[in-house]
């Protein structure tokens, strides 16, 4: 088995096994760092609260909160896991702030929570989004700019300059096929964490990067 087939083997194939079913389809089955937005966090909590109300416990229903929760810290947790206690001194380079493509709506987005943990370490972070750059303005602590600790970015490699690794949290067309080879050179380490599982892996290593996804084993690459 090469390297792309074992570190997507678990999550790509029950994705697969589960969108075969065309009652469910593959629209929707993408696993990365958690949903946001203004319509179905609240959605899921209303709905818990309704069956709780009647006397019901939605398992299911509790499972995708909880489960959505604790996946909106993977990007962090995983960047602990590389880094440790020198998170601190690290400069990243963040591709995407809204909860998903089309729209700058940041409400409960995963690149807020990852921005919240990574201001407590005081990590500096170079952000950008095809959109909702103003909408963060609005929306993000005063302070973090202020300090310098964030900085919101004209173009999406102007974020990668002299950075430590880059994290993608939104999944933008733009995103979808960079030129790894400027990356790789703009970067200080060439170093991908994935948080739309949006990129080959093995494609990725090639190019000469270290690659962390989501639901994908360890690290690969050097």
């Amino acid at each position: 088995m090469n390297l792309q087939n074992s570190c997507c083997f678990i999550v790509e194939n029950v994705r697969r096994g589960i969108g075969s079913d065309s009652r469910i389809g593959f629209s929707f089955i993408h696993p990365g760092c958690g949903y946001g937005g203004s319509c179905f966090p609240k959605d899921v909590r209303a709905l818990t609260h309704l069956a709780h109300q009647h006397g019901y416990q939605p398992l299911v229903l509790e499972a995708v909160e909880q489960r959505n929760i604790s996946q909106r810290h993977r990007l962090f947790e995983k960047l602990q896991d590389r880094y440790g206690a020198q998170l601190e001194n690290l400069t990243i380079g963040l591709w995407g702030l809204s909860f998903k493509p089309g729209t700058d709506d940041m409400r409960e987005a995963p690149a807020r929570y990852l921005l919240e943990r990574l201001m407590d370490c005081g990590t500096q972070v170079k952000a950008y989004d095809p959109v909702a750059m103003g909408e963060a303005r609005k929306v993000l602590p005063a302070q973090w700019f202020e300090s310098g600790q964030l900085q919101l970015v004209r173009h999406q490699y102007e974020a990668l300059e002299d950075v430590d690794c880059m994290v993608l949290a939104t999944e933008w067309k733009p995103f979808r096929t960079p030129d790894f080879k400027a990356m790789k050179q703009l970067m200080k380490c060439p170093v991908i964490f994935d948080g739309r599982n949006q990129y080959d892996p093995q494609h990725v290593v090639d190019e000469g990067f270290e690659y962390v996804g989501i639901g994908r084993s360890g690290r690969l690459g050097s």
